[in-house]
């Protein structure tokens, strides 16, 4: 299910779906709740794989160790569009605009936000969901299993990659002006769900130590659409317009 606030009137300047790659963007400066950080820093755009070591970390680590390794390969046509419009946003709406500081502010935003929806606190997200998003989004939450509430939440060192989706640029009658961008997380999750769990959802067996201690991880999928505002005056501040965990939040 997407979870997702209508933007309004507007008449779209451009648009790339279903993109990937690395590039520049903008400072993301979404302002957490309460209980979180009291800023979410950005953070450059890893390469197109990710590893996470499934073994102890440091020198004395012992035992054998695996690694899961999450690769997508980019479409050049769809890598050059999105920089196109990465262009025209800094162009013609922040000159300072960074994609590796939006999407390390874009991972941590979707860290702090998935942990407190697993943990039914949708009371703090007021600052970071749209209203929309939220209401839908209390509507659902308190009707999931356990099982499906404790695979939301993603710690950030738990996020295997993370790629832009569709990147928007529009404004409405009045003038206003918006950019939104859907970015995409593949994230590991010990939650326990059944080895059958359809969609993009994929089981690991990571091992720990030995071969007599394993942990099974999913990897799982999750969609957050950021829009911004660029009109003179307004906040520069990032809201989540767009949640979509597939397989777990319907």
């Amino acid at each position: 299910m997407a979870l997702r606030a209508a933007p309004g009137r507007g008449r779209w300047l451009a648009r790339a779906l279903t993109v990937s790659g690395a590039a520049r963007v903008p400072p993301l400066l979404l302002p957490p709740p309460a209980a979180a950080a009291s800023a979410l820093p950005l953070a450059g755009l890893r390469p197109a794989a990710r590893f996470a070591s499934s073994a102890g970390q440091g020198p004395e680590a012992e035992g054998p160790q695996r690694r899961v390794l999450v690769v997508r390969i980019t479409s050049p046509i769809a890598w050059l569009r999105t920089r196109f419009y990465y262009l025209l946003i800094r162009v013609y709406f922040d000159q300072e605009f960074s994609v590796e500081e939006f999407t390390r502010g874009a991972k941590q935003a979707f860290s702090v936000v998935s942990k407190l929806l697993s943990q039914r606190k949708l009371d703090l997200l007021d600052e970071l969901v749209s209203a929309e998003v939220l209401q839908a989004l209390k509507e659902k939450i308190s009707l999931l299993p356990d099982s499906h509430r404790d695979a939301l939440a993603a710690d950030i060192d738990a996020i295997m990659y993370t790629t832009e989706g569709d990147v928007r640029i529009y404004y409405d009658d009045d003038g206003i002006k918006f950019v939104s961008i859907l970015m995409r997380f593949w994230y590991l999750n010990g939650a326990n769900l059944p080895d059958e769990v359809p969609g993009e959802t994929k089981v690991f067996q990571i091992v720990f130590g030995d071969e007599s201690t394993k942990e099974k991880r999913h990897l799982l999928t999750a969609n957050y659409e950021f829009q911004r505002e660029f009109t003179e005056g307004a906040k520069p501040d990032w809201t989540i317009t767009r949640i979509e965990h597939p397989r777990l939040l319907e």
